[in-house]
């Protein structure tokens, strides 16, 4: 287990102490921020969900609701035969700002992880996100998108973003198996000591349903409305 893999297990205790043993939930918990799609056209819920069924790491509660996309064509992310990140659909795909905010954290470090010859896995970073972004949305929330491409931020710390700005591109670095965007909002700048908060989508449409619903879960094929 890497650093932040490690951090993020000594991380949990005081989560549950910050938050008096009563984390977040979708039942509960009020958003301060409504969010859109942190991409354009059509992706899919790779992972991620507000149950325990869905959840990207129901135990693990800094990422509890974080969700991770990716492009699925024909049943396939990729085409040819998958070995090279260039291969899959979603590879170099635009990044954007979910919501207005702040930009107080970004990491440009690493190069792509390699496909690894088993689906599986595997990290060659010392940070499970890889490169990655952290924008303040407002007083208690925050967002984080990792896996980012190096050199493709277009964004600096300290810059204010816009909903709908690019700000970089989806790469395969960190803890992943194939190219793909980890998203999640969070209530502190802190990725390993702050807990994870259900997120309120607006302006998406979910091809997955019939009725437009402000949230999404694995299996769900999403599109960014806010054109």
């Amino acid at each position: 287990m890497n650093n932040s893999g490690l951090g993020m297990l000594i991380g949990i205790p005081f989560i549950y102490i910050r938050n008096m043993f009563r984390l977040p939930n979708v039942d509960t918990y009020m958003p301060e921020v409504h969010y859109s799609l942190p991409f354009l056209e059509c992706w899919t819920v790779a992972n991620g969900g507000n149950n325990k069924e869905t959840s990207h790491s129901w135990s693990i509660c800094n990422q509890r609701y974080a969700y991770d996309f990716y492009i699925q064509k024909n049943g396939s992310t990729f085409s040819g035969n998958g070995k090279n990140v260039t291969d899959y659909f979603c590879y170099g795909k635009t990044v954007l700002a979910a919501a207005d905010g702040i930009v107080i954290e970004i990491k440009n470090l690493f190069e792509d992880t390699p496909i690894p010859e088993k689906e599986e896995v595997d990290c060659h970073a010392s940070d499970v996100r890889g490169n990655y972004i952290i924008i303040q949305h407002s007083e208690h929330e925050y967002s984080t998108i990792a896996h980012i491409k190096k050199d493709s931020f277009c964004v600096k710390v300290g810059d204010k973003v816009y909903r709908g700005q690019q700000i970089a591109r989806c790469g395969n670095s960190g803890n992943t198996s194939e190219p793909h965007i980890h998203f999640q909002v969070q209530q502190g700048k802190s990725f390993l000591l702050s807990a994870s908060l259900p997120i309120w989508f607006e302006k998406i449409r979910n091809h997955s349903i019939s009725h437009n619903s402000p949230h999404i879960s694995r299996g769900d094929i999403v599109e960014n409305q806010n054109k």
